[in-house]
């Protein structure tokens, strides 16, 4: 079943024109960033001002038991949303997928702190930044704020997708 909420979140913001993900992969079924997963997260990243953002609102659904957002959704946000700065960076380098593959690099690491409870039902603003920045290999941190503290974060790796038989 679609979520309404999820519909919402993938909309195409006014002022900002259409997100990394819509731009770059508008047929991604990717269950955190996926605009052609109707029942995904459908997490909207833009470059604002050469930083890579983005504002999440989880669902209820996302509840962690107690009424927190899920370490999962979390770790899956902050993944999803360092893609956006590495696909984006890979693309204006002309870093282009192997051939018959849809990703040029895939996530190889992710090391995610939580720090605060991240609450339900809120805005939240994800950041994201790329801090080693090589063809064979780029390193991304990203940082999830409410109420003008950090909530969770994390540093993770991509590789360059060589697909191995």
């Amino acid at each position: 079943m679609t979520n309404a909420m999820s519909t919402e979140a993938a909309a195409t913001d006014e002022t900002r024109g259409p997100s990394i993900q819509q731009l770059l992969f508008p047929d991604m079924t990717c269950f955190g960033c996926g605009p052609a997963n109707p029942d995904g997260l459908r997490l909207s990243s833009y470059e604002v001002d050469g930083a890579i953002r983005a504002t999440f609102t989880p669902w209820p659904q996302h509840d962690n038991g107690g009424g927190y957002l899920n370490g999962g959704i979390i770790s899956t946000l902050l993944d999803c949303h360092g893609a956006a700065a590495v696909m984006l960076e890979a693309d204006r380098r002309d870093w282009k997928p192997a051939p018959g593959e849809h990703l040029a690099y895939v996530t190889a690491g992710l090391d995610v702190r939580f720090r605060r409870p991240t609450p339900l039902d809120e805005p939240l603003e994800i950041t994201a930044e790329l801090t080693a920045i090589d063809e064979p290999e780029m390193t991304v941190v990203c940082e999830i704020h409410h109420g003008g503290k950090l909530r969770a974060g994390g540093t993770a790796v991509w590789k360059r997708w060589r697909p191995r038989s």
